[in-house]
């Protein structure tokens, strides 16, 4: 074969390959929408785009991770405070037929969990802490799994083709308080995190009669709790918004190993290249929910408060337990009495 000839089917062997490829349908790119909370928006990793919102969301939060790291084009409009009725008013826009991946957490601001952390942070001479847990557990019983069907039965309509993944939550504690200024007893940390387990619970079975997976993250994060030698959870923070979050290595190593199974069929590690990749999105990402900064100014920030031994509610607490609010001593030998008191009332009422 002449050199001429073997030149010519080269020639056309390309453009049959050309045309073969013209011919060829494009794979559409992946459209992924991280719905939810605080949990999926980052709060917590102390580093947040400038969307004109407080929604406090992170390219170093799982969401943006996990895009990062499989090419997914990512709408970010999970948002510090949201709440049920936040996510179907302002959320929920977002999807569409065409949207492939859907991520949420949600139902932890609903069942009241900030204000139940503020409460028990109280020394026990001082707080309800049972009886803050009883009244959210009673709302994660009884009215959260109705809330959650109807909300996932809307995701669902919206974006029909999507594989739609539930969040769960991890298990703050792990039995000690080192923080300073916060008075959580053992009893008050195993009943705390029986209640993030109760939601995960509810939340489960509610994404399992959809269809939807549910990544649950309580394994992944024991070891890792607040107050751990390796906290992927932030105790009481400055700024007080960042308390009780996962922080940055709670997202890297918590929560994309944990959401990305179900979401992308394997497990990601975070790497410095994945890194970069997110962190080079903040600019777009910004643009992107500005957009949607009229709508997310509805949604009320729940954060979690310092105790506060000079308000007129502790003071009189104080003086009818006895308490010298100068000693610190006094402060937390009447809490030990008073929690141990309220843990075998608890233990008693639940025999």
């Amino acid at each position: 074969m002449t050199t001429i000839r073997k030149i010519g089917l080269l020639a056309a062997s390309a453009a049959a390959f050309s045309l073969l490829l013209a011919a060829a349908p494009a794979q559409a790119a992946s459209s992924y929408v991280a719905l939810g909370d605080s949990y999926s928006s980052g709060t917590g990793t102390r580093s947040y785009i400038n969307d004109g919102t407080s929604c406090l969301r992170s390219t170093k939060a799982y969401p943006s991770l996990i895009a990062a790291a499989k090419g997914y084009t990512l709408n970010f409009r999970a948002c510090s405070g949201a709440k049920i009725a936040d996510v179907t008013n302002t959320q929920l826009s977002a999807l569409s037929s065409s949207t492939t991946h859907v991520s949420i957490s949600i139902g932890g601001n609903d069942a009241g969990f900030a204000d139940v952390l503020t409460e028990c942070a109280l020394p026990g001479w001082a707080s309800n802490c049972n009886g803050k847990i009883d009244g959210a557990q009673n709302y994660i019983n009884n009215v959260l799994p109705g809330a959650l069907n109807t909300l996932y039965t809307s995701i669902r309509s919206k974006a029909p083709n999507a594989k739609v993944v539930i969040v769960g939550y991890p298990r703050i504690f792990q039995g000690e308080d080192c923080n300073a200024f916060t008075w959580f007893s053992p009893a008050e940390e195993t009943r705390l995190n029986q209640m993030a387990d109760l939601i995960n619970s509810k939340t489960s079975a509610a994404a399992g009669a959809k269809g939807f997976s549910f990544a649950n993250p309580t394994s992944r994060f024991i070891g890792h709790a607040v107050c751990d030698d390796v906290e992927w959870l932030n105790g009481l923070s400055n700024p007080i918004e960042e308390s009780y979050h996962p922080n940055v290595a709670g997202h890297a190593s918590g929560y994309v190993p944990t959401v990305s199974t179900p979401l992308t069929g394997s497990a990601l590690k975070v790497n410095a290249t994945t890194l970069q990749r997110a962190a080079a999105s903040s600019e777009r990402l910004a643009a992107q929910q500005r957009t949607y900064a009229a709508a997310d100014s509805s949604i009320q920030p729940e954060v979690v408060g310092v105790p506060d031994l000079n308000s007129a509610r502790v003071k009189a607490a104080a003086a009818r337990a006895g308490v010298d609010l100068s000693s610190r001593a006094s402060i937390d030998g009447a809490d030990r009495t008073w929690s141990a008191r309220q843990a075998a009332e608890h233990a008693a009422a639940t025999r």
